[in-house]
């Protein structure tokens, strides 16, 4: 697997506070204090892939979500607090398939990217990492999700999958 220089990622996520504050003073929150990016043309969001052994797991988006139903994805989320990626991170991760920080031997913080989708007339900046597990755990998915498959990073072209979602396993070196 090609790592990732140390520097470059450090430097990509030094952005990534400044981002978040600048959507918590423009956009609107729900109650519980979360930005609410419903209406918004741009939504920061963490995509969490997980690899254990020479699989990564992929989840099928539920048609209870806005966005993308039916279609696999890994781990994700909006960046919707001000706090640590690291923090959102993992709470993505056991939110949506019960998997412990503990559990996890290494993580990886990709460079984000952009990339706009008409379909949903949205610009998405995608903050990927990668995180390598101990063992393999028992999957616990949430109501965002329909079932999960560990694959091969190399058939995820096999998969009906949320756009440009080989751009971050590029990024942090799945394929």
């Amino acid at each position: 697997m090609k790592q990732l220089h140390p520097d470059r990622v450090h430097n990509s996520l030094k952005k990534y506070p400044a981002l978040i504050k600048h959507f918590s003073k423009t956009l609107p929150h729900f109650p519980d204090g979360r930005i609410d990016y419903s209406g918004a043309a741009k939504a920061p969001v963490v995509i969490v892939f997980v690899k254990c052994g020479e699989k990564i797991l992929l989840l099928k988006r539920s048609c209870k979500v806005r966005a993308y139903r039916g279609e696999w994805q890994a781990v994700a989320g909006y960046l919707d607090e001000i706090k640590p990626l690291k923090q959102k991170a993992a709470e993505e991760l056991k939110e949506e398939a019960g998997i412990n920080p503990r559990d996890i031997n290494f993580w990886i913080f990709g460079t984000p990217y952009t990339f706009n989708d008409k379909r949903y007339k949205k610009e998405w900046a995608v903050h990927p990492v990668l995180v390598e597990l101990k063992k393999k755990p028992r999957i616990k998915i949430d109501w965002e999700h329909t079932e999960y498959r560990w694959i091969n990073p190399k058939d995820i072209t096999k998969f009906d999958r949320v756009k440009n979602v080989d751009v971050g396993m590029k990024i942090v070196g799945l394929i």
